[in-house]
Protein backbone atom coordinates (compact mmCIF):
# COMPACT_ATOMS: atom_id res chain seq x y z
CA UNK A 1 0.00 0.00 0.00
CA UNK A 2 2.07 2.89 -1.31
CA UNK A 3 -0.03 5.58 0.38
CA UNK A 4 0.45 4.00 3.80
CA UNK A 5 4.23 3.99 3.32
CA UNK A 6 4.08 7.76 3.90
CA UNK A 7 3.34 7.04 7.55
CA UNK A 8 5.90 4.30 8.26
CA UNK A 9 8.58 6.77 9.31
CA UNK A 10 6.15 8.46 11.66
CA UNK A 11 5.34 5.16 13.39
CA UNK A 12 9.05 4.51 13.85
CA UNK A 13 9.78 8.01 15.13
CA UNK A 14 7.08 8.05 17.82
CA UNK A 15 7.60 4.45 18.96
CA UNK A 16 10.11 5.45 21.62
CA UNK A 17 8.47 8.69 22.70
CA UNK A 18 5.57 9.88 24.86
CA UNK A 19 3.43 9.65 21.69
CA UNK A 20 3.88 5.87 21.48
CA UNK A 21 0.39 5.11 22.86
CA UNK A 22 -1.01 6.61 19.64
CA UNK A 23 0.22 3.48 17.86
CA UNK A 24 -2.55 1.48 19.53
CA UNK A 25 -5.11 3.03 17.17
CA UNK A 26 -3.40 5.08 14.44
CA UNK A 27 -2.22 2.33 12.02
CA UNK A 28 -5.69 0.77 11.94
CA UNK A 29 -7.29 4.17 11.40
CA UNK A 30 -5.00 4.92 8.47
CA UNK A 31 -5.62 1.50 6.95
CA UNK A 32 -9.34 2.24 7.18
CA UNK A 33 -8.73 5.64 5.59
CA UNK A 34 -6.89 3.93 2.73
CA UNK A 35 -9.78 1.54 2.13
CA UNK A 36 -12.49 4.19 2.14
CA UNK A 37 -13.85 5.99 -0.88
CA UNK A 38 -11.03 8.30 -1.92
CA UNK A 39 -11.50 11.57 -3.76
CA UNK A 40 -12.15 11.14 -7.46
CA UNK A 41 -8.89 12.89 -8.30
CA UNK A 42 -6.77 10.97 -5.78
CA UNK A 43 -5.15 8.67 -8.35
CA UNK A 44 -4.42 11.67 -10.56
CA UNK A 45 -2.77 13.43 -7.62
CA UNK A 46 -0.67 10.32 -6.95
CA UNK A 47 0.56 10.33 -10.54
CA UNK A 48 1.40 14.02 -10.32
CA UNK A 49 3.43 13.37 -7.17
CA UNK A 50 5.35 10.58 -8.87
CA UNK A 51 6.27 12.91 -11.75
CA UNK A 52 7.87 15.57 -9.55
CA UNK A 53 11.59 15.49 -10.38
CA UNK A 54 14.28 15.03 -7.76
CA UNK A 55 16.18 18.29 -7.57
CA UNK A 56 19.21 19.67 -5.75
CA UNK A 57 18.02 22.07 -3.03
CA UNK A 58 20.77 24.61 -2.39
CA UNK A 59 18.93 26.53 0.31
CA UNK A 60 16.04 26.11 2.74
CA UNK A 61 14.32 28.96 4.56
CA UNK A 62 11.66 28.16 7.15
CA UNK A 63 12.30 31.11 9.44
CA UNK A 64 11.10 33.97 7.24
CA UNK A 65 9.17 32.01 4.60
CA UNK A 66 8.65 28.47 3.29
CA UNK A 67 11.26 28.37 0.56
CA UNK A 68 13.03 25.32 -0.85
CA UNK A 69 15.76 25.72 -3.44
CA UNK A 70 16.68 28.50 -5.81
CA UNK A 71 15.82 29.09 -9.44
CA UNK A 72 19.50 28.58 -10.34
CA UNK A 73 19.42 25.00 -8.96
CA UNK A 74 17.50 23.71 -11.97
CA UNK A 75 17.01 24.28 -15.69
CA UNK A 76 14.24 26.43 -17.14
CA UNK A 77 12.61 23.26 -18.45
CA UNK A 78 12.59 21.62 -15.02
CA UNK A 79 11.19 24.74 -13.42
CA UNK A 80 8.34 24.85 -15.94
CA UNK A 81 7.75 21.12 -15.37
CA UNK A 82 7.49 21.58 -11.59
CA UNK A 83 5.24 24.65 -11.95
CA UNK A 84 2.93 22.74 -14.28
CA UNK A 85 2.67 19.79 -11.92
CA UNK A 86 2.08 21.89 -8.80
CA UNK A 87 -0.53 23.92 -10.65
CA UNK A 88 -2.63 20.78 -11.04
CA UNK A 89 -3.07 20.59 -7.24
CA UNK A 90 -5.20 23.73 -7.26
CA UNK A 91 -6.87 25.27 -5.34
CA UNK A 92 -3.97 26.25 -3.08
CA UNK A 93 -5.54 27.97 -0.09
CA UNK A 94 -2.88 28.35 2.65
CA UNK A 95 0.66 29.53 1.99
CA UNK A 96 2.63 31.00 0.24
CA UNK A 97 5.36 28.56 -0.78
CA UNK A 98 8.38 29.14 -3.00
CA UNK A 99 9.94 26.15 -4.77
CA UNK A 100 13.01 26.80 -6.95
CA UNK A 101 11.77 30.31 -7.70
CA UNK A 102 8.17 29.18 -8.32
CA UNK A 103 5.97 31.34 -6.11
CA UNK A 104 2.77 29.54 -5.08
CA UNK A 105 0.65 32.59 -4.33
CA UNK A 106 -2.10 31.03 -2.25
CA UNK A 107 -5.54 32.42 -1.45
CA UNK A 108 -4.50 33.21 2.12
CA UNK A 109 -1.44 35.17 3.17
CA UNK A 110 -0.90 32.69 5.99
CA UNK A 111 2.45 34.33 6.68
CA UNK A 112 0.56 37.40 7.93
CA UNK A 113 -1.34 35.27 10.44
CA UNK A 114 1.93 33.66 11.55
CA UNK A 115 3.48 37.08 12.11
CA UNK A 116 0.54 38.00 14.37
CA UNK A 117 0.74 34.73 16.32
CA UNK A 118 4.48 34.21 16.73
CA UNK A 119 5.31 37.01 19.21
CA UNK A 120 2.82 35.63 21.73
CA UNK A 121 3.74 31.94 21.96
CA UNK A 122 6.31 30.05 23.96
CA UNK A 123 9.58 29.20 22.26
CA UNK A 124 8.97 26.12 20.10
CA UNK A 125 12.56 24.90 20.26
CA UNK A 126 12.76 21.16 21.02
CA UNK A 127 8.97 20.93 21.48
CA UNK A 128 6.52 18.35 20.15
CA UNK A 129 3.84 20.31 18.32
CA UNK A 130 0.38 19.34 17.06
CA UNK A 131 -1.41 21.45 14.42
CA UNK A 132 -5.12 20.58 14.37
CA UNK A 133 -6.79 21.31 11.03
CA UNK A 134 -3.43 22.10 9.48
CA UNK A 135 -4.57 22.42 5.87
CA UNK A 136 -1.71 21.86 3.45
CA UNK A 137 0.84 22.48 6.19
CA UNK A 138 2.12 26.04 5.75
CA UNK A 139 2.16 26.85 9.45
CA UNK A 140 3.70 23.46 10.23
CA UNK A 141 6.79 24.37 8.21
CA UNK A 142 7.02 27.68 10.06
CA UNK A 143 6.78 25.81 13.38
CA UNK A 144 9.67 23.62 12.24
CA UNK A 145 11.55 26.78 11.34
CA UNK A 146 11.19 27.91 14.96
CA UNK A 147 13.10 24.82 16.09
CA UNK A 148 10.32 22.37 16.96
CA UNK A 149 11.58 18.84 17.53
CA UNK A 150 8.56 17.22 15.87
CA UNK A 151 5.60 18.80 14.07
CA UNK A 152 2.48 16.71 13.51
CA UNK A 153 -0.49 18.02 11.55
CA UNK A 154 -3.89 16.39 11.35
CA UNK A 155 -6.46 17.18 8.66
CA UNK A 156 -8.81 14.72 6.93
CA UNK A 157 -8.99 16.70 3.66
CA UNK A 158 -7.29 14.55 1.02
CA UNK A 159 -6.20 17.41 -1.25
CA UNK A 160 -4.37 19.02 1.66
CA UNK A 161 -2.47 15.78 2.30
CA UNK A 162 -1.41 15.62 -1.35
CA UNK A 163 -0.36 19.29 -1.41
CA UNK A 164 1.68 18.70 1.73
CA UNK A 165 3.37 15.67 0.16
CA UNK A 166 4.12 17.72 -2.96
CA UNK A 167 5.88 20.40 -0.89
CA UNK A 168 7.62 17.84 1.32
CA UNK A 169 9.02 16.20 -1.84
CA UNK A 170 11.52 19.08 -1.95
CA UNK A 171 12.46 18.76 1.74
CA UNK A 172 11.75 15.20 2.96
CA UNK A 173 12.35 15.96 6.64
CA UNK A 174 11.59 13.29 9.24
CA UNK A 175 10.53 15.99 11.69
CA UNK A 176 7.24 16.97 10.02
CA UNK A 177 4.22 14.77 9.22
CA UNK A 178 0.60 15.22 8.13
CA UNK A 179 -1.94 12.54 9.05
CA UNK A 180 -5.40 12.39 7.41
CA UNK A 181 -7.37 12.02 10.64
CA UNK A 182 -9.65 14.27 12.66
CA UNK A 183 -9.22 15.35 16.27
CA UNK A 184 -12.20 13.20 17.25
CA UNK A 185 -10.24 10.11 16.18
CA UNK A 186 -7.32 10.84 18.49
CA UNK A 187 -6.86 9.17 21.85
CA UNK A 188 -6.21 11.40 24.87
CA UNK A 189 -2.45 11.52 24.46
CA UNK A 190 -1.61 14.29 26.96
CA UNK A 191 1.82 14.32 25.32
CA UNK A 192 2.25 17.45 23.18
CA UNK A 193 4.10 20.53 24.39
CA UNK A 194 2.16 22.86 22.10
CA UNK A 195 -1.16 22.50 20.27
CA UNK A 196 -2.25 24.90 17.55
CA UNK A 197 -5.80 25.18 16.27
CA UNK A 198 -6.18 27.92 13.70
CA UNK A 199 -9.41 28.37 11.78
CA UNK A 200 -11.23 25.26 13.05
CA UNK A 201 -13.40 26.06 16.09
CA UNK A 202 -16.20 27.68 14.09
CA UNK A 203 -16.48 24.58 11.91
CA UNK A 204 -17.36 22.38 14.91
CA UNK A 205 -20.96 21.64 15.90
CA UNK A 206 -19.84 21.20 19.50
CA UNK A 207 -17.15 23.77 20.29
CA UNK A 208 -16.95 22.78 23.97
CA UNK A 209 -16.20 19.16 23.03
CA UNK A 210 -13.60 20.43 20.57
CA UNK A 211 -11.86 22.51 23.23
CA UNK A 212 -11.78 19.46 25.50
CA UNK A 213 -10.27 17.38 22.68
CA UNK A 214 -7.53 19.98 22.23
CA UNK A 215 -6.83 20.00 25.97
CA UNK A 216 -6.61 16.20 25.98
CA UNK A 217 -3.57 16.33 23.70
CA UNK A 218 -1.50 18.60 25.97
CA UNK A 219 0.60 17.49 28.89
CA UNK A 220 0.50 19.48 32.13
CA UNK A 221 2.09 22.86 31.47
CA UNK A 222 1.54 22.62 27.72
CA UNK A 223 0.32 25.56 25.64
CA UNK A 224 -2.69 25.99 23.36
CA UNK A 225 -2.74 28.56 20.56
CA UNK A 226 -6.32 29.01 19.38
CA UNK A 227 -7.19 31.20 16.40
CA UNK A 228 -10.80 31.54 15.30
CA UNK A 229 -13.55 33.78 13.98
CA UNK A 230 -15.16 35.91 16.68
CA UNK A 231 -17.74 38.66 17.04
CA UNK A 232 -17.75 41.73 19.26
CA UNK A 233 -19.69 41.49 22.51
CA UNK A 234 -19.73 40.42 26.16
CA UNK A 235 -19.58 37.06 27.94
CA UNK A 236 -23.04 36.12 26.66
CA UNK A 237 -22.49 37.03 23.00
CA UNK A 238 -22.40 34.12 20.54
CA UNK A 239 -23.48 34.30 16.90
CA UNK A 240 -24.91 31.13 15.41
CA UNK A 241 -24.96 31.66 11.67
CA UNK A 242 -27.76 30.49 9.43
CA UNK A 243 -27.20 28.18 6.48
CA UNK A 244 -24.12 30.13 5.40
CA UNK A 245 -21.63 32.62 6.80
CA UNK A 246 -19.52 34.43 4.19
CA UNK A 247 -20.81 31.73 1.82
CA UNK A 248 -19.33 28.95 4.00
CA UNK A 249 -21.87 26.25 4.81
CA UNK A 250 -20.06 24.65 7.74
CA UNK A 251 -19.90 27.58 10.17
CA UNK A 252 -21.61 27.07 13.52
CA UNK A 253 -20.68 29.28 16.48
CA UNK A 254 -18.85 32.61 16.49
CA UNK A 255 -18.36 33.69 20.12
CA UNK A 256 -17.04 36.97 21.42
CA UNK A 257 -13.54 36.73 22.86
CA UNK A 258 -15.08 37.13 26.34
CA UNK A 259 -17.52 34.26 25.74
CA UNK A 260 -14.75 32.10 24.32
CA UNK A 261 -12.63 32.81 27.39
CA UNK A 262 -15.52 31.57 29.57
CA UNK A 263 -15.76 28.38 27.49
CA UNK A 264 -12.03 27.75 27.83
CA UNK A 265 -12.12 28.29 31.60
CA UNK A 266 -15.00 25.84 31.96
CA UNK A 267 -12.99 23.20 30.09
CA UNK A 268 -10.03 23.77 32.41
CA UNK A 269 -7.60 26.00 30.53
CA UNK A 270 -5.56 28.46 32.59
CA UNK A 271 -3.72 31.73 31.96
CA UNK A 272 -6.03 32.55 29.06
CA UNK A 273 -5.01 35.65 27.11
CA UNK A 274 -6.49 37.31 24.04
CA UNK A 275 -3.31 38.36 22.27
CA UNK A 276 -4.57 39.55 18.89
CA UNK A 277 -7.80 40.60 17.21
CA UNK A 278 -7.74 41.51 13.52
CA UNK A 279 -10.23 42.07 10.74
CA UNK A 280 -9.67 39.86 7.71
CA UNK A 281 -8.96 42.03 4.69
CA UNK A 282 -9.30 41.36 0.98
CA UNK A 283 -5.51 41.68 0.79
CA UNK A 284 -5.04 38.78 3.22
CA UNK A 285 -7.63 36.48 1.61
CA UNK A 286 -8.07 36.86 -2.13
CA UNK A 287 -8.28 35.22 -5.52
CA UNK A 288 -4.93 34.38 -7.16
CA UNK A 289 -3.55 32.43 -10.09
CA UNK A 290 -3.22 29.45 -7.70
CA UNK A 291 -6.76 29.78 -6.28
CA UNK A 292 -8.87 31.26 -9.05
CA UNK A 293 -12.40 30.77 -7.71
CA UNK A 294 -14.41 33.09 -5.46
CA UNK A 295 -12.75 34.57 -2.38
CA UNK A 296 -13.43 37.07 0.40
CA UNK A 297 -14.22 40.05 -1.85
CA UNK A 298 -17.11 38.03 -3.28
CA UNK A 299 -18.42 37.12 0.18
CA UNK A 300 -18.79 40.65 1.55
CA UNK A 301 -21.77 42.95 1.06
CA UNK A 302 -20.84 45.02 -2.03
CA UNK A 303 -22.52 48.07 -0.44
CA UNK A 304 -21.07 47.63 3.05
CA UNK A 305 -17.78 45.80 3.55
CA UNK A 306 -18.35 45.63 7.32
CA UNK A 307 -20.93 42.92 6.65
CA UNK A 308 -20.94 39.57 4.90
CA UNK A 309 -23.17 39.02 1.92
CA UNK A 310 -25.67 37.42 4.33
CA UNK A 311 -25.71 40.50 6.59
CA UNK A 312 -23.53 39.16 9.42
CA UNK A 313 -20.49 41.03 10.81
CA UNK A 314 -17.54 40.69 8.43
CA UNK A 315 -14.80 38.25 9.45
CA UNK A 316 -12.97 39.19 12.64
CA UNK A 317 -10.30 36.79 13.87
CA UNK A 318 -8.81 36.46 17.34
CA UNK A 319 -5.80 34.62 18.74
CA UNK A 320 -5.94 33.28 22.29
CA UNK A 321 -3.19 31.49 24.19
CA UNK A 322 -3.71 29.34 27.28
CA UNK A 323 -2.05 26.62 29.30
CA UNK A 324 -3.13 23.43 31.06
Amino acid sequence: MKNLAWFDDFYRIIAGTTLSSWLSVLPAQLEQWHKQQLHGDFKKWQKLLSKLPKTPVSMIDLHDSVTFGQESDISDYTQKQIAGLLGQFKPWRKGPFTIHGIHIDTEWRSDWKWQRVLPHIQNLRSRKVLDVGCGSGYHMWRMLGEGAELVVGIDPTQLFLMQFQAIKHFNPSEDIHLLPVGIEQMPNLAAFDTVFSMGVLYHRKSPIDFLQQLKNQLHSGGELILETLVVEGDEQTVLMAGERYAQMRNVWYLPSTKALTVWMKRVGFKDIKVVDVAKTTVEEQRKTEWMDSLSLADFLDPQDSTKTIEGYPAPLRAVLVASV
